[in-house]
């Protein structure tokens, strides 16, 4: 089992504003940490520069950490290693590196996130694709967590799941500082889920919002985008309360409230009558809660739940409905018996 103490070294897959966080938050602890950086142009300028101009231009980049855009190079020195690019480039990314990994590598995967095709989680496809024989561990990391926060060292708590407990607590003890408090779950679906899902209703809310709706409006965006999730979540065999935790409500209220969520950003813009298009010209960050739409619709057909809001998004971000028409189809479905 590897060991997580002070001076391991660490590689984090993806120099996004989240990767590059958690790459410092780890070099300041003592890690000895590899960045890699789909883009050789961003390696290149963080290790000249010091700093990732590109995704959190306001913080240095650590000494602890060196920059590379060279998978061959991050996998040498690592025993652990976080993942962090977009869902979408996480099969790929990994069908080469989980080749390279060493023997009995720990793999926390940090991105929220449903593959379109198989309808899988990150964790799933991270267990699929790396070749059996390395006999790796994966663990999840989620929660409410803005990076530019964390790297203001503002108080977040976040949660790490795995199938054994004892892995978690190995992940608490990686990441958890005086200022980011790690908590352990061993419902890996369960957390994987709410960490995606949340994307979705945080585009509700934020269409909502662009429409000028006010508070009434969005505390029942919350509320029933939460009553969704966890609906869905246990009929795929999560645990309903880890819906009630900070992968679930905690980034469900953080992303469908927060001036720094970019899916409510995109969701604000819809609301305010631009196009799909133009919103995401404007975006230089994958915005996941835009793929996630449909895979949450089909989600909800194969485990036959309702996702009302979620189809609402799905609808809306395809061009089948306007913004308004999305709220009036949620407002005028059939009466019911509220539940969760």
């Amino acid at each position: 089992m590897v060991d997580v103490s002070s001076n391991t070294d660490v590689t984090v897959i993806g120099a996004g504003a989240w990767g590059t966080a958690l790459a410092n938050l780890l070099a300041e602890k003592g890690h000895v940490v590899t960045l890699w950086a789909y883009e050789p142009e961003l390696a290149e300028q963080m290790a000249a520069d010091r700093v990732n101009s590109l995704y959190l231009p306001d913080f240095p980049v650590h000494p602890n950490i060196t920059p590379t855009s060279d998978l061959a190079i991050a996998a040498q020195p690592a025993t652990v290693f976080v993942s962090v690019v977009p869902s979408h480039t996480v099969q790929g990314v990994w069908a080469e590196l989980g080749e390279m990994i060493p023997q009995n590598a720990l793999v926390i995967s940090a991105t929220k996130g449903i593959e379109a095709e198989s309808l899988t989680t990150m964790s799933q496809i991270l267990e699929a694709t790396i070749p059996g024989e390395k006999k790796a561990t994966v663990a999840v990391l989620s929660g409410p967590t803005f990076a530019h926060e964390v790297s203001r060292k503002i108080p977040t708590a976040i949660v790490t799941a795995a199938a054994e407990r004892t892995i978690a607590k190995r992940v608490q003890h990686l990441f958890s500082t005086a200022v980011f408090r790690v908590y352990t779950n061993t419902d890996v679906l369960g957390v994987e889920l709410g960490g995606a899902l949340k994307n979705v209703m945080a585009i509700a809310a934020g269409v909502s919002d662009g429409l000028q709706f006010g508070g009434n409006a969005r505390a029942a965006l919350i509320t029933r985008g939460l009553a969704e999730m966890t609906q869905l979540g246990a009929s795929m065999g999560a645990r309903a309360q880890t819906f009630a935790g900070l992968s679930g409500m905690g980034d469900l209220v953080l992303t469908c409230t927060g001036e720094l969520s970019r899916n409510h950003t995109v969701g604000m813009q819809l609301g305010q009558g631009e196009s799909l298009e133009v919103v995401m010209q404007g975006m230089h960050a994958v915005v996941e809660g835009v793929t996630t739409a449909v895979s949450a619709v089909r989600l909800g057909a194969k485990y036959q739940v309702e996702m009302p809001i979620a189809e609402s998004v799905d609808a809306l971000l395809n061009g089948r409905i306007t913004p308004r028409e999305a709220v009036t189809s949620l407002m005028t479905r059939a009466l019911k018996q509220e539940d969760i």
